[in-house]
């Protein structure tokens, strides 16, 4: 057995309850150093023992590489802790949330579990699932080295209940330098009027000129062709009531989605995210919209180099804007090795852990005194990450926690600057939705029907 004990299941949607059994059951511990919500000291290496279970959706190539290199981090610190990797693939998290929730809702949870930062954790917090843990911030100094900005945004009634590992970018396109050159196309589009042009040439050369994998990844697509056609502010009152639904400028937006769709493979959508890059990386096609987390993919697993191989800027009309999302890890209530998970959370927190995480994440530490920012060695990350020359919006990506993002009785957290984002960020203000945000069902009828899921609105309640 290798040095973590894999527990990672490929689970359709229609076998989500038994894949929750399958994990359930082989996930059974030791109930002895259940949380009662206080402190602990930190736990000294020769007497640590017993298990830490981490649940995540890293998965696949690209995904897990990071997640991986912190786990055996964490094992070359805790030798005598046996680490298991419980990982759920699929649906961009969907299918790992699902499972997640039943065993929260049965009272079995992991030691710790992924979270986006943010929306997608409030429910948790409701439902008393996941521990307080301000007090790991304040004996850390992390209330020092994490942005003020990020602190207020995971900061609920005062209390902090997760640990931010990275941030995310989410407006990139990718593409293959060699296919442009065969079309006869000198860059990427700036613009999608402009990409609606290359299409043309990109098809009469044989390639298809965007690809799209499973509903979440058109739901990003549309997200970031919204973003670029009506610029940060506009877009982010699409989710405070401040820019209409069934204006010209957001029926027109919704029109290019729909114009952008019909120049992408979406009769043969890949099942993942990294299946739909491979017509990318085989020369087939020439472009995708994926975050940051992509890189990985190319790089890591490919083994393609930047700019010769495959090159990447921000997607189009999104020049000088950085869509955000973050990464966060949980110490839930009831953690059958409690002594155990908060250790894995100080690693978390950790520059070294951090810089460990990152780099092949694809993705930015939090910490502002981390070296994997101030020492970016690849040319990928040198040309997204470190032009501080002009100051960037930022607005949040909202695909993996759409539903919580669209529930107007909870608040949508604000942007923060980590410490790699360009100098002089400005935030987009965001709020709580209110019920004149929400879209008609006209503006919900223009949409292909793959992508409406983004646009559907929780019932209101009675």
């Amino acid at each position: 057995m290798s040095w973590i004990q894999r527990r990672s299941r490929a689970i359709a949607p229609a076998a989500l309850v038994a894949g929750a059994s399958l994990v359930l059951g082989a996930c059974g511990g030791d109930d002895d150093d259940g949380g009662d919500g206080e402190g602990a000291q930190e736990l000294p290496a020769e007497e640590a023992s017993g298990e830490l279970e981490f649940f995540s959706w890293w998965t696949g190539g690209g995904d897990s590489e990071g997640k991986e290199a912190l786990l055996q981090l964490f094992q070359e610190q805790y030798p005598d802790v046996e680490v298991v990797d419980a990982a759920v693939a699929g649906g961009a998290g969907t299918n790992a949330q699902a499972v997640l929730a039943s065993r929260l809702g049965s009272g079995e949870p992991p030691d710790s579990y992924q979270r986006h930062a943010g929306a997608e954790l409030l429910s948790d917090i409701q439902d008393d699932f996941v521990e307080d843990i301000s007090w790991l911030f304040e004996e850390e100094g992390w209330m020092d080295v994490y942005p003020e900005a990020l602190l207020e945004q995971i900061t609920v009634d005062g209390a902090i209940y997760s640990v931010p590992v990275n941030i995310h970018r989410s407006n990139l396109i990718w593409w293959n330098p060699a296919v442009l050159d065969e079309a006869g196309i000198d860059g990427p589009p700036a613009t999608w009027d402009e990409f609606l042009t290359q299409a043309a040439d990109l098809e009469a050369a044989g390639k298809t000129a965007l690809t799209v994998g499973p509903l979440w990844t058109q739901q990003h697509l549309l997200e970031n062709v919204l973003l670029g056609e009506l610029g940060p502010e506009a877009y982010a009152g699409l989710w405070t009531g401040d820019t209409d639904w069934e204006s010209q400028e957001v029926t027109g937006a919704l029109d290019m989605f729909t114009q952008v769709l019909e120049h992408s493979n979406l009769g043969q959508a890949a099942a993942d995210w990294q299946p739909a890059i491979d017509p990318i990386v085989d020369g087939d096609a020439a472009y995708n919209v994926m975050g940051d987390w992509a890189w990985a993919y190319f790089e890591t697993v490919q083994g393609l180099a930047f700019e010769d191989g495959y090159n990447v800027t921000e997607s189009p009309g999104t020049e000088g804007v950085f869509n955000w999302l973050s990464d966060s890890f949980t110490l839930p209530v009831g953690a059958p090795h409690r002594d155990v998970a908060i250790e894995w959370l100080r690693l978390a927190g950790s520059k070294e852990g951090q810089d460990a995480f990152n780099p092949i994440k694809g993705s930015i530490p939090v910490r502002t005194d981390a070296d994997a920012c101030n020492n970016l060695a690849n040319e990928y990350n040198k040309l997204l990450r470190r032009d501080g020359a002009a100051a960037a919006k930022l607005v949040e990506h909202r695909v993996h926690a759409a539903t919580l993002a669209f529930n107007e009785s909870r608040h949508v957290p604000g942007g923060y600057s980590g410490s790699c984002a360009p100098a002089g960020a400005a935030t987009a203000s965001r709020g709580a939705m209110p019920s004149t945000a929400k879209p008609s069902t006209a503006i919900i009828l223009r949409l292909p029907l793959t992508s409406l899921l983004l646009c559907v609105w929780p019932p209101e309640e009675p």
